[in-house]
């Protein structure tokens, strides 16, 4: 008897992606997949980006959820092209869904796409959906043992912003113990400690983003 061993369910998944970055870099833009948990702050991240570097780059968002909308009318308060996908249930975005929906969206004015991914702290990180980076939000609401809990998230991220920081006084989450744990799972990731609410982090954040957006420009050329 022969057994035959199927495909691997992500290479398809992967052949888009590869096309969807190759679209994307040969724009000139660069493309950031946002993860984290539900309720981290993913979407109060993207609102203060959009506030903090409107006058210095221009940006579209492509939100994942489930159901609903609820997301995407915040994101387009702030006067951002945004298209919203809704996975019906499933746990995260894949390189076809981003793919259908690019050609809704004005490539030539852009510089910065951020996809933020469906809340989850599993599936999203095993999809390449066509982005340069990986960026996860960790919330200190949830804990600092989410990083060795659900490491893979945490290894493929360029950066970890630990989010809302101004609640630390009021919870028993371990800073340090986040870090050593983050760093031991991957060494390069830029570690930003946050607060949506206050700003305080944001900077950092928005230097690092500019940065990056200028290097890919660069390539691009």
């Amino acid at each position: 008897m022969q057994i035959k061993v199927m495909t691997n369910i992500l290479d398809s998944n992967d052949q888009v992606a590869a096309a969807v970055h190759e679209r994307l870099s040969a724009a000139g833009i660069f493309v950031i997949n946002l993860l984290g948990s539900p309720g981290c702050g993913k979407t109060s991240l993207l609102e203060n980006t959009i506030a903090g570097l409107k006058n210095e780059i221009s940006m579209a968002v492509i939100e994942g959820d489930l159901f609903t909308a609820k997301d995407a009318e915040r994101i387009e308060q702030y006067g951002v092209p945004v298209v919203q996908i809704n996975t019906g249930g499933g746990c995260h975005l894949d390189a076809n869904m981003v793919n259908n929906v690019l050609d809704s969206l004005d490539l030539r004015a852009l510089d910065l796409i951020v996809i933020e991914n469906v809340g989850n702290l599993v599936c999203p990180a095993e999809f390449n959906i066509g982005e340069d980076v990986k960026v996860t939000v960790l919330s200190i609401t949830e804990g600092e043992d989410k990083p060795l809990k659900y490491p893979l998230i945490f290894k493929q991220a360029s950066v970890v912003i630990l989010n809302k920081v101004d609640l630390l006084p009021y919870t028993s989450f371990d800073m340090q113990a986040a870090i050593t744990d983050i760093t031991s799972i991957n060494p390069d990731a830029l570690l930003v400690q946050a607060s949506c609410r206050s700003g305080v982090g944001l900077p950092a954040w928005y230097d690092w983003l500019k940065e990056q957006i200028r290097i890919k420009q660069a390539r691009s050329m």
